[in-house]
C-alpha cells in the first residue's frame, strides 16, 4: 500500500466533490450605457451607478468596474508600483475619489481654527480650503506636485470639517425644535462626531471619547481623568482619523485607502473595515497593501499586482476562484513574490519560526495534515493559474518507506528525519549547540545532554507508554490505508461491499502495530535517540528540554527559542537545526 495511491483517490475525491458544488454563474443581464467626461467614466447598470477606470498593461489596458457598497483589493510587494497605482486610480477617477496616502501624517490637534464646512471639506479633497476650489488644485495643493511620495497632512482639514458638520447639524436641530418653529418631518439627525464615537466605542471599548463644541478629549472607562485627543497613541490615532476619513466622504465616492493597515493593530484591522463599510454603503472601497493576511480576509474583488514598469505600466492578475485552493489561501499564494513551502502543522508562532529561519528564500503555509501538504503540492504544480510560482512541501517523518518516500520526493515533498518539527531541537548536536550558547561546556555540559537524553528514554519506559505510542501510530496508518480506498468502479451496492470487504480485509492492524513496537524497541534498546525522535511524537519532550537546556518552563523556553529562530541570534544554534532539515532550493 503506497502513498502513490492515497495522493491518486484523494484528488479522485476532490475532484468529484468540486464537480458536484459547481454551479453555472449567469451573466448580469440589463441595459449598460456609459457616460464619460473629462474627469470622470462611471457606468450606469439600470439604476445602479458604478465607477470605471482602466490601468495601462503590457498587453494593453485593462478594464475595472467598481460600485458603491463593494470593495477592491491590491496587494503587491514593497516596491511593486503599488502607490502609483494608487495615484493613477485617484486621477482617472477625479472628484469621485478619495485617496488616503500610505504617507499620512496622524497630528491630530482639536484646537485647530474652526472654518466653515465647505472650506474644510474643499480643503480635504482638494487641499485648497476654498468654496471655490476645483480639481485642478488637488496636485499642487494636496499633493505638493508629488503625488507618489507627499506626506499627505489633512488632519487638520479632517477635524474642521466634522466640528462644522457637527455645529451645522446641532444649528439645524435647534431651529426645527426651538418654540414657534413649525413642525417637520425630517428624521433627527446624528453628527458624523456621534457617529464616529459610536464606532470607536465598539472598537476601543478602553478608550472614551468627550466630543465638545470644540475639543476633544479621552479617558479609561470610569475615569474622571480626562486628557487631550492630541496625547493618543499612533494607533488610535490612526483609528480616529480612517473613521473620520470614511464619514466625511461624499455620497457615492471611491476611497482609495494606501496601506489600510498602518499603525492599526491586527486584532482589530478587519473589525475596523467592517464598520466603516457597513457606515458608508453609499461608497466603494479600493485597498493597496503589500499585507497578504489583511487581503485575503477582506470580502473584495483582489488583485495581485506583479509587475511594474515606470512608463508607466502594470501586470496586474485576479485572483482566480478555480485554484483550487480557497481565495484566502490563493491570494497569499498569487502575492507573494518568493516560492511557496507548504508544511505540516499550524500556525503556531514555534512552528512557523522553524520553518522561516531555516528557509528563508521560501513563503511557509502551514497546513493541517500531510495530505494536505500533498494535495496543496500536487494541485499547484497542476494549475494553469499557478505555473509561474514554484512550490515544495515538506511533511513527518510518519514512518514512510523508502518507496513512499522516493514518490512524495518525485512530487516535490521532502520528508524530516524527525516525527515532528520539534523534536529537531532534541536531536543530539542541536541540543548540545542550545546548551553551548547558555555557557555550558565541559563536564556541566555532557552532564545536561546526558540528562536530557535519560529523561527522553524514561518518558517511555514502560509497555503501556509504549501502547499509547503505538495506538496513534497505527490510527494514523489506517487512516492513510482507508483514504487511498476507491469504490469509484463499483456500479451495485454488492460491489461495493466485495470490493470494501477485500481491500479492509487486507489491513492488518496487529501485524500494523507490531512492525511499529519492534522498531520503537529496538531503537530504546540500542539507546538511539535520533531514530527514537523519528517514531517518538510528544509535545511534552520540549518541557524535558527547557528544564534540562535552560532550566526554565516549557513556556520560557519555546518563546526563547522563537525568538532566537526569528532573529538568529545563536548561530550555532541554527546552524545545528538546518543541518537536519531537507535541502530544499526553488526551481
Amino acid at each position: 500500500m503506497t502513498v502513490r495511491n492515497l495522493v491518486t483517490a484523494d484528488l479522485d475525491r476532490r475532484e468529484q466533490e468540486a464537480a458536484r458544488a459547481a454551479m453555472p454563474k449567469q451573466a448580469p443581464r440589463g441595459k449598460v450605457r456609459l457616460v464619460e467626461s473629462a474627469i470622470h467614466k462611471q457606468l450606469v447598470v439600470g439604476e445602479k451607478l458604478t465607477f470605471k477606470f482602466a490601468i495601462p498593461c503590457p498587453e494593453g489596458s485593462k478594464d475595472f468596474v467598481i460600485e458603491p457598497g463593494s470593495a477592491m483589493i491590491f496587494v503587491g510587494a514593497n516596491g511593486g508600483g503599488k502607490t502609483r497605482l494608487a495615484v493613477h486610480i485617484e486621477k482617472s477617477l477625479g472628484l469621485n475619489a478619495q485617496r488616503i496616502s500610505a504617507h499620512r501624517a496622524l497630528n491630530l490637534n482639536p484646537d485647530v481654527a474652526k472654518i466653515s464646512e465647505k472650506k474644510a471639506l474643499m480643503g480635504l479633497r482638494t487641499g485648497h480650503a476654498d468654496e471655490r476650489a476645483q480639481i485642478a488644485h488637488r496636485e499642487g495643493h494636496r499633493w505638493g506636485n508629488q503625488e507618489a511620495v507627499r506626506l499627505l497632512n489633512d488632519f487638520d482639514f479632517l477635524i474642521q470639517a466634522l466640528f462644522a458638520e457637527q455645529s451645522n447639524t446641532s444649528l439645524k436641530a435647534y431651529n426645527q425644535n426651538k418654540p414657534g418653529s413649525p413642525e417637520t418631518k425630517e428624521a433627527f439627525q446624528l453628527t458624523k462626531l456621534d457617529q464616529l464615537k459610536d464606532i470607536w466605542s465598539r472598537l476601543l471599548p478602553h478608550r472614551v471619547l468627550y466630543i465638545s463644541g470644540d475639543d476633544i478629549l479621552v479617558s479609561l472607562p470610569n475615569s474622571e481623568s480626562r486628557y487631550k485627543a492630541s496625547d493618543m497613541s499612533d494607533g488610535e490615532r490612526a483609528i480616529f482619523y480612517m473613521i473620520g476619513q470614511a464619514l466625511v466622504a461624499e455620497a457615492g465616492q471611491v476611497l482609495i485607502v494606501d496601506e489600510p493597515e498602518l499603525h492599526v493593530h491586527r486584532s482589530i484591522m478587519s473589525k475596523l473595515w467592517d464598520e466603516l463599510e457597513a457606515a458608508r454603503p453609499d461608497c466603494a472601497f479600493v485597498f493597496i497593501t503589500h499585507d497578504l493576511e489583511f487581503a485575503a480576509a477582506r470580502a473584495a474583488q483582489k488583485y495581485v499586482i506583479r509587475d511594474y514598469d515606470p512608463s508607466p505600466n502594470w501586470i496586474v492578475d485576479e485572483v482566480p476562484e478555480d485554484t483550487g485552493f480557497d481565495e484566502d489561501l490563493a491570494t497569499l499564494i498569487l502575492g507573494s513574490r518568493r516560492p511557496i513551502l507548504f508544511v505540516e502543522g499550524d500556525r503556531s508562532s514555534l512552528d512557523l519560526a522553524f520553518y522561516r529561519c531555516c528557509y528563508p528564500e521560501w513563503t511557509v503555509v502551514p497546513r493541517s495534515s500531510c495530505t494536505e501538504v500533498i494535495h496543496a503540492v500536487v494541485t499547484m504544480r497542476a494549475n494553469a493559474h499557478l505555473t509561474r510560482i514554484n512550490c515544495s512541501g515538506i511533511v513527518d517523518a510518519d514512518h514512510y518507506g523508502d518507496d513512499d518516500k522516493k514518490y512524495l520526493g518525485d512530487l516535490g515533498i521532502e520528508t524530516l528525519p524527525v516525527s515532528e518539527i520539534e523534536n529537531v531541537v532534541l536531536l543530539p548536536d542541536v541540543s548540545q549547540a542550545i546548551a553551548e550558547a547558555e555557557g555550558f561546556r565541559g563536564e556541566e555540559l555532557e552532564q545536561r545532554l546526558a540528562a536530557l537524553a535519560e529523561s527522553i528514554f524514561q518518558s517511555i519506559d514502560s509497555d503501556e507508554k509504549i501502547e499509547e505510542v503505538a495506538v496513534r501510530h497505527t490510527k494514523r496508518r489506517i487512516d492513510r490505508i482507508l483514504k487511498k480506498l476507491d469504490l469509484s468502479a463499483a456500479r451495485t451496492t454488492d460491489q461495493i461491499e466485495e470490493e470494501y470487504k477485500q481491500r479492509t480485509g487486507e489491513l492488518d492492524v496487529r501485524l500494523l502495530a507490531r512492525q511499529f513496537k519492534d522498531e520503537l524497541g529496538q531503537a530504546l534498546r540500542e539507546r538511539n535517540l535520533s531514530r527514537l525522535l523519528a517514531l517518538y511524537d510528544n509535545k511534552g519532550l520540549m518541557a524535558l528540554a527547557a528544564s534540562n537546556l535552560k532550566s526554565c518552563r516549557q513556556k520560557n523556553f519555546e518563546s526563547w527559542l522563537t525568538r532566537t529562530l526569528r532573529n538568529r541570534t545563536a548561530p550555532g544554534v541554527v546552524d545545528a537545526i538546518v543541518r537536519h532539515l531537507p535541502k530544499i532550493k526553488p526551481s
